[in-house]
């Protein structure tokens, strides 16, 4: 019976949103804008999470490979992917926990998207607010510069007359236009087609090692110094650690509630791109993927890599909206600009957001090592330990446990076997994930910059022939 009163709770405002825009959307034009632009549903949610939990990392996954080896890679994907749907499905509980006692206090939020931030500060108050603050939007921001450096690292394997950093000038001009997409319900059709691009990239990937086969005298000898080890280990730490706008994806939702299983869903789908494509290419390659982070520059130029390129490119653009949105709803309420409605003048307000990506990326073009690094420093608190300390600190009290709007799965043995996972889930993303990967991750980094330098023109790059 309770249950019930919470999903009404829950879902009561947006229902009331749908019939307030059905009254003016009768018109056949009005019908298919809505059709592509405007989602909400648990299939919408579905392809959010599972577009942008893989991105270009699909592309450095080999290299993970090549230094973990072919068995710890693969055991890390399947690790590191359950560990993830754990720490998004606690995501889930608390912001329906917040979300109801808000909206029994009467709070509205029609015009107001929920951020993971605002979650803690209600259910934890303003410390924790200022910690998920800080990790969250730094990490979102690291995100986004990824998806900058890696549109150019993409694109200079089609079109190798200009260098890296010419072409993250102008993807950076290209991934500002994101400015103009309001929220998480219009990524519908991007969300849609943006899981078909890397599943055709994925398939490419593994396709095309398995027919070019083995180079001569491959070698497969990861693992072989730890720290290439923990550096791979992070960078499929932060593969899974997409979920750091869950929230705003909830938040679209019609229902939100029901978004409990659905990152699981998506990651056991991302499996089956990553597990074939980052081992087909491993095996065809072996070693030479140490000296190249982006699978792409090893495969043979053919009209089918072209396109895996170009889909990929549009792809980033996609997960560069993803990963900024929630940059801009932060910048719009620090500015007193998110209540807006018009577009014209919240697009122009946004626009500061870019700036400093752009500039990061332009300094620190890693394409490969910043994903460990971002992953080991940042992804390990901001999706993994946060979310499971604030689960146990928010329903440490008898009475918050007996008034829990979600409460654990039976299977897992109640509160107890809850309290467990997230002590493990602490103890090993604080040991192994942030000590031990942000030690290895930290040194390859400064070996990048003492090797190529920073603002380095082409990361990289085969010398040109004359």
């Amino acid at each position: 019976m309770a249950s019930e009163k919470v999903e009404t709770v829950v879902a009561g405002n947006y229902l009331e949103m749908e019939r307030e825009g059905d009254r003016d959307s009768k018109s056949a034009k009005s019908r298919l804008s809505k059709f592509f632009w405007h989602g909400g549903s648990v299939y919408d949610a579905w392809f959010s999470c599972a577009s942008n939990q893989v991105a270009q990392v699909l592309l450095t996954l080999p290299y993970s490979f090549s230094q973990l080896g072919m068995l710890s890679g693969i055991i890390f994907q399947l690790f590191y992917g359950l560990m993830g749907s754990w720490t998004a499905y606690l995501i889930t509980v608390l912001y329906v926990e917040y979300r109801t006692r808000k909206e029994r206090e009467k709070v509205d939020f029609r015009n107001h998207v929920i951020q993971w931030f605002e979650v803690l500060d209600g259910l934890l108050g303003k410390h924790w607010r200022n910690i998920g603050l800080f990790f969250n939007c730094t990490f979102l921001l690291f995100g986004s510069v990824i998806q900058l450096i890696a549109c150019a690292s993409n694109i200079y394997y089609i079109n190798d007359n200009l260098d890296k950093r010419t072409w993250t000038y102008i993807f950076g001009a290209c991934c500002a236009t994101t400015v103009f997409i309001p929220s998480f319900h219009n990524y519908r059709i991007w969300s849609f087609l943006g899981l078909l691009m890397t599943t055709y990239t994925a398939w490419y990937l593994t396709i095309a090692s398995l027919t070019h086969g083995q180079v001569e005298g491959v070698k497969h000898s990861g693992p072989t110094k730890m720290v290439l080890y923990f550096t791979g280990a992070t960078n499929i730490l932060y593969t899974f650690g997409g979920h750091a706008v869950t929230v705003e994806i909830m938040h679209a939702m019609w229902k939100p509630q029901k978004f409990k299983l659905i990152y699981l869903i998506a990651t056991l789908y991302v499996l089956t791109l990553t597990l074939p494509s980052a081992s087909a290419v491993y095996w065809a390659f072996g070693d030479m993927l140490l000296n190249h982070s982006n699978a792409l520059s090893l495969l043979p130029r053919t009209g089918f890599r072209d396109t895996a390129i170009v889909l990929m490119l549009i792809h980033q653009f996609i997960t560069f909206g993803f990963a900024c949105t929630p940059l801009y709803f932060v910048w719009e309420k620090f500015i007193g600009m998110h209540d807006t409605k018009s577009l014209c003048k919240r697009a122009v307000a946004r626009l500061p957001v870019v700036i400093p990506i752009w500039f990061l990326a332009i300094i620190f073009p890693f394409f490969g090592p910043i994903n460990s690094t971002v992953g080991s420093l940042l992804v390990s608190f901001t999706v993994y330990i946060i979310p499971a300390l604030a689960h146990m600190v928010i329903f440490s009290s008898a009475s918050a446990r007996e008034n829990a709007v979600e409460r654990p799965p039976s299977f897992l043995g109640g509160w107890t076997g809850l309290y467990c996972m997230n002590i493990f889930v602490v103890g090993w993303v604080l040991i192994v994930g942030f000590g031990f990967g942000g030690w290895a991750s930290i040194l390859n980094f400064v070996r990048q910059i003492d090797t190529f330098g920073l603002f380095t023109k082409c990361y990289q790059c085969p010398p040109h022939k004359a």
